[in-house]
Order: C-alpha cells, then sequence, then structure tokens
C-alpha cells in the first residue's frame, strides 16, 4: 500500500486572521473535509475480497459483516400524482452507515471514522429529483427571481478584514490539474480560486454553459440550494433520507448497484480512472473526462441517477464527526434523524460546515473513493467548487397540496 502525508487542514473560506499572501490560493477555496482524509486503495479488490460476497444475492439476509440488516421498506401505498422529475423514495428502515473504521492511511480509501458504526435508522417516504439539478434548471430559477450566488457576490472587507480591495473580487474555486505527476500531500497543487467562475462560468469568465444545459449545476453553495429548494417547493434531503435513497432499497452494499467497481467490465457512474491530478490524467474508461451530463448511467433501484460520482451533493445536516456515534448510543431506530444543531470539525473548528454525499467526478482509487454508499464528505457551507451540486426532496403533503 502507498502511502502519503496527510495536510492537518483543508483549504477553506477563511474569515479571520489570514496572511493575505496566501489569499490567492485559499481565499474561498475548496472546503471539502473529505480531501484530507483521502488514502489509496483499490476498490475492485477490496469489494472481491469481503467475506462471502457472492453468496449474498439479496438484502433480506445479514451482510457478511453482520453489521448491515435486511431493508424493510414502507408498505404505504404510492402517491399518485408525482412532481415533474421526482421519483418516489418508499421510505423504510435500514442500516446506514459504514462497516469499516479508517482514519487517514489505511486499507480502504474513503470509509473513515466519521462513517461508523453502522446504526439502525426509519425515514418517511418522500419524493425525489431523479438527477441532480441541472443548469438549465438553475437558470429558470435566477431568470425567475434575480437570484445571484455566493460565488457571484464581492466579498466584503468586514468578511475579510485587512485584505486590499482591489483583491475583493468574486469568483470560486476550480480543479487545475498538474502538469507532470506530484505528491499527493498538497491539494493546494490542484485546486485555484478563479476570479469569475460561477454557475454560468464553471471553468472561469471566459467558459460558459450553452450546450451544458443537462449538466449538473455547480458552483453552489448551501444557501444557493436552499434558495433553489424554497423556490421550486422542495427542500434539501436530510443526510439519512439522502442515503436511504442512494442505497435503492438494497443494504449493505459498496457501492449504489452493488459490492464490484464494475459491471461485466464497464464502470457504473462517473468518477476518475487514471493518474491523478495531471493535467489529461483522466482516462475516461468510464465514457467521460470531467464532468458528465446528468442519467448517463443506469438508475438505482429507486430511479436515481448520480447518487455515486459526477458532483458531491449538498444536504442539510451540518457536520459533526461522531454523530453516529451519538445515535447508534441510543440504542433504538432513529426516526427521521435530521442531523446535529449545529456544526463542529476538528480539523477546522471555527469553520462551519455542511455534509455532502456520493463523491464526484474527481474521485479516483489513488486519492478519494467517497463514491462508495456509506461514506460522507463535508464542506464549508458558504463555499462553492466545480464539482459539487445537490439535489431535492419535496415531502408527501407538499406534492398533494
Amino acid at each position: 500500500m502507498m502511502t502519503q502525508p496527510i495536510p492537518k487542514t483543508s483549504p477553506t473560506r477563511q474569515k479571520k486572521n489570514v496572511p493575505w499572501f496566501f489569499l490567492a490560493t485559499v481565499f474561498l477555496a475548496i472546503a471539502l473535509g473529505y480531501s484530507i482524509y483521502s488514502v489509496p486503495t483499490y476498490p475492485v479488490a477490496q469489494a472481491s475480497k469481503r467475506e462471502n460476497s457472492k453468496s449474498l444475492e439479496d438484502s433480506t439476509t445479514l451482510d457478511r459483516t453482520g453489521g448491515f440488516q435486511k431493508t424493510t421498506l414502507s408498505a404505504t401505498p404510492k402517491p399518485v400524482d408525482a412532481p415533474e422529475g421526482m421519483v418516489w423514495i418508499p421510505g423504510g428502515e435500514f442500516s446506514m452507515g459504514s462497516d469499516t473504521a479508517c482514519e487517514s492511511l489505511c486499507s480502504i480509501s474513503g470509509v473513515t471514522q466519521d462513517a461508523v458504526p453502522i446504526h439502525r435508522v426509519a425515514v418517511d417516504g418522500f419524493w425525489m429529483d431523479a438527477t441532480e439539478v441541472t443548469n438549465e434548471q438553475f437558470a429558470a430559477f435566477v431568470k425567475a427571481t434575480g437570484y445571484v450566488t455566493v460565488a457571484e457576490q464581492t466579498p466584503t472587507a468586514e468578511e475579510f478584514p485587512g485584505a486590499p480591495p482591489e483583491n475583493l473580487v468574486a469568483g470560486s474555486t476550480i480543479f487545475a490539474p498538474t502538469v507532470g505527476p506530484v505528491e499527493l500531500d498538497n491539494y493546494f497543487q490542484w485546486w485555484s480560486y478563479v476570479h469569475g467562475a460561477n454557475w454560468m462560468h464553471p471553468e472561469g469568465p471566459d467558459s460558459s454553459i450553452r450546450g451544458r444545459e443537462k449538466y449538473p449545476v455547480v458552483h453552489i453553495a448551501y444557501e444557493d440550494a436552499v434558495a433553489y429548494a424554497n423556490w421550486a417547493g422542495k427542500r434539501l434531503p436530510t443526510e439519512a433520507e439522502w442515503e436511504f435513497a442512494a442505497r435503492g432499497g438494497e443494504a449493505g452494499k459498496l457501492y449504489t448497484w452493488g459490492d464490484e467497481l464494475t459491471v461485466d467490465g464497464k464502470y457504473q457512474a462517473n468518477i476518475y480512472q487514471g493518474k491523478f491530478p495531471v493535467e489529461n490524467g483522466d482516462a475516461g474508461l468510464d465514457g467521460f473526462k470531467g464532468i458528465a451530463p446528468v442519467a448517463q448511467y443506469a438508475p438505482n433501484g429507486f430511479g436515481l441517477y448520480d447518487t455515486a460520482g459526477n458532483v458531491w451533493e449538498i444536504v442539510n445536516d451540518w457536520y459533526q464527526p461522531d454523530y453516529y456515534v451519538r445515535l447508534a448510543a441510543q440504542g433504538a431506530v432513529s426516526k427521521n434523524p435530521r442531523g446535529p444543531d449545529s456544526s463542529f470539525d476538528p480539523a477546522e473548528p471555527t469553520e462551519k460546515k455542511r455534509v455532502h454525499r456520493g463523491g464526484s467526478f474527481l474521485c479516483t482509487d489513488q486519492y478519494c473513493t467517497r463514491y462508495m454508499v456509506g461514506t460522507r464528505g463535508k464542506g464549508e457551507h458558504r463555499t462553492a467548487s466545480n464539482h459539487v451540486g445537490f439535489r431535492c426532496v419535496k415531502d408527501v403533503s407538499d406534492s398533494t397540496q
């Protein structure tokens, strides 16, 4: 197994006491804390080693680890009228989380201490967007409301005391591949804050979303996602709702589609294959180099597309690394958990972070494999980047009004 030093802090939207010479690269930079915990692994090999993986053909028995129990679906009838573009998630009870406690440099990348222990959760039924929110959908929202995203807003001197006025410019964080191979111990090497980058200009001011109407909208901060959801008569999913839906009725699978990274030799999600993070390093064996339009792979058991890879999805829960531990300690099934009341990340205790789920097109077996369904991500709530988006849910009571 390769070993790599892990940075102790993640680049983030710094608010106080920031040495200004760092601002060009740190200012509004990526706050996705999963980056600091990612480690090398080989998902296919790991999946094949899971005990008795071929003997369990459905989710009605205990997983080979003994930790995952069967998923039971609610018997409540499906509502008749489906909101446009949404699929019915029936609700029920399931085992949430991961069966492997692992932090920093260990044998399974992306499975970290904050995703254990496995615990039982019950959620009510709800509607969920079949895909991540697309550029054309977000454009309709902006046209109707005149909304301005966080990435389009000029930062203020109050937010960044002491910053020279000429450096207070609107923008967002973009993956910037390196010219050649680099050690994976400093992600400042492949992230860059770009003036003028936003949802309409995903690679910077000279780029556009023309021809990308069906791509997921990116450069979205938490408050932008909430604003869209409110306008659409929806809301963001809780983390528990998201994982229940992403598992598609299955129990204990490594991925949303099963226990093997590929099916009949074909990739099931838009992730990164090749040398990371080198320019032109993504081999595109899954059919895409970089971000892809939505719904390019088979849906899961509930009819949801892209719950692994493509772009990370913002959920409503605040991030705390021990939240699963506290739920499990209650000794009972958690009913519709909505996350902790506040954010706390010991790696960056002053930053307010929301949970992200699902991984992105930059997830790789060399650095981060959090496209595995039981794993978690996190991100500073006012930070945006070109690999984070969202999807919405709708309660049954709202859909019948």
